[in-house]
């Protein structure tokens, strides 16, 4: 089956009705059937065949949910990119893809162009110069086999050079049931707004929210700002907000509050922890429409998740955790050796299930190494807490081993976040010659007096001992990568390199 199949009830019950919109821009969905029809008839004259991949370096905009849906439709391979990323980054991506089309805006081409380096010909189309084709009569989506790739997801690269995460229309489609079933019952009725990356979260999210036939608007702006946001909300009537990183809805938090934004009954969030004061306070402020999911480009925005009505008045524990394990997936909590541990202990993260990669694409041994004994191996660590529900503690690389101690920084983070002079912390290991590791913090703060004796202080009345921080640094920014994850590796080496 292909994933573009999920739309086709849409497109005979909401025919007439908005598919997609920004601005005065607008395809019904018998209009957006029809175009992807003729973008899949475009993609034959370029001379795309079944698997060919088609690489789409672009910030958010009307044409791009026709393009992403239509190179699916027509058997072809998306590989969505960050818009964040330097084209040399992009080119690299290109280098191990070998898209057949890489569909970019026009300041990019002439650098994408010098840096591009494929075993196949590739050619650049500037979205500037390129208007969506006249809708066609469109017939059947391509027939594939449900293990097929559809989406190459590459991830971040933070320890080292990407790699190519190869999601099958089986993948997607398992991901899509899956958010229907768990995270938010889309419908006709909701009007759905993207104002995260459509590359990333946001696209995935795309793909059950057009199955069930609502109207999805695409913010186009750059940047996030809350004000420009809320104004969206309340004149389209939004409904629902696709999804956001922790980072967003604090921003949010950071706007003046309104009383014209009642239209909203869900927020997806994802991508990172959220700390427990920011997210006490956004549920206090617009009530419990916000709905946690954890997961990985590995298995899409896809292994567990909390409901907005599980926020309504909870408690530390279960605003903690990462909630309850999504349907179809399996997940367990492994030991060095792949032994699998009691609820309560601290392990490996791992998981099974039709929403789980095909594998990294041309890279066989860290395929291997990540789906080893039939099993997604997350490289976070996690426990099960009283509830049943999962608690992801911290990436295993991140972990901080004092002493022979186990220190996670998430929990310093969490404590130190909850300060009301602190902006962003990140808590992170360095070199120490008596303990292995010893524990540093990099602070962005709002009050020019909250110092080093304050940090202390109140990490004594909140942490133990040997989990306070031995390096305190104060920032006026966190370095981060373009996905807005906090390089800590750079944070450890510069941090390091000055104790020397």
């Amino acid at each position: 089956m292909n994933v573009y199949s999920m739309l086709a009830d849409a497109v005979r019950r909401r025919a007439n009705e908005t598919a997609v919109s920004w601005g005065s821009q607008r395809l019904t969905y018998r209009e957006f059937d029809r175009t992807c029809a003729a973008l899949g008839a475009w993609f034959d004259a370029k001379g795309c065949s079944r698997g060919d991949r088609i690489l789409l370096f672009l910030r958010n905009g009307f044409e791009f949910p026709a393009l992403m849906m239509a190179t699916m439709r027509a058997g072809l391979v998306v590989v969505p990119v960050n818009a964040k990323l330097h084209p040399r980054e992009v080119a690299w991506i290109a280098g191990d893809a070998e898209p057949r089309l890489v569909i970019t805006h026009a300041e990019y081409l002439d650098e994408l162009r010098a840096s591009l380096e494929t075993a196949v010909e590739t050619e650049l189309v500037a979205i500037e110069t390129f208007d969506l084709p006249q809708p066609i009569e469109a017939g059947q989506p391509a027939a594939v086999d449900p293990d097929d790739p559809a989406w190459i997801f590459y991830t971040s690269g933070t320890t080292g050079k990407p790699k190519g995460a190869t999601l099958s229309h089986r993948n997607i489609i398992a991901s899509a049931v899956n958010c229907l079933a768990d995270v938010f019952d889309f419908n006709e009725t909701d009007r759905v707004l993207h104002v995260a990356p459509l590359s990333h979260g946001s696209g995935i999210y795309l793909i059950p929210s057009l199955a069930r036939g609502a109207v999805n608007i695409i913010y186009d702006r750059a940047g996030f700002r809350p004000a420009e946001v809320f104004d969206t909300v309340a004149s389209l009537r939004i409904t629902a907000i696709a999804f956001v990183a922790p980072t967003m809805i604090v921003r949010l938090l950071e706007a003046p509050e309104r009383d014209d934004i009642g239209s909203l009954r869900g927020v997806i969030y994802g991508g990172a922890t959220i700390h427990l004061e920011h997210i006490r306070a956004a549920v206090e402020r617009f009530g419990p429409i916000f709905h946690q999911l954890y997961g990985q480009g590995e298995a899409p925005m896809t292994i567990s998740y909390l409901p907005g009505t599980a926020h309504q008045g909870a408690d530390d524990e279960t605003l903690l955790s990462a909630g309850y394990v999504r349907a179809g997936v399996e997940v367990r909590i492994v030991d060095r050796n792949g032994d699998e541990l009691p609820p309560g202990e601290d392990g490996e993260i791992c998981v099974r299930g039709d929403v789980v990669m095909k594998g990294y694409w041309r890279n066989p041994d860290a395929t291997a190494k990540a789906l080893r004994g039939g099993w997604l191996h997350t490289g976070d660590i996690g426990r099960f807490d009283s509830g049943g529900r999962l608690r992801v503690l911290d990436r295993r690389h991140d972990t901080i081993i004092s002493g022979g101690t186990n220190i996670y920084p998430k929990e310093i983070e969490d404590v130190i976040a909850s300060h009301p002079a602190v902006d962003e912390v990140v808590a992170f290991g360095i070199p120490d010659s008596e303990w292995g590791e010893s524990v540093a913090v990099a602070i962005v703060s709002n009050d020019p007096a909250f110092d080093r004796a304050a940090v202390l202080d109140f990490c004594k009345a909140h942490l133990a001992s040997f989990k306070k921080p031995k390096h305190i640094h104060f920032v006026d920014e966190l370095p981060k990568n373009a996905y807005g994850k906090v390089l800590r590796r750079d944070l450890r080496e510069s941090v390091a390199a000055g104790l020397t």
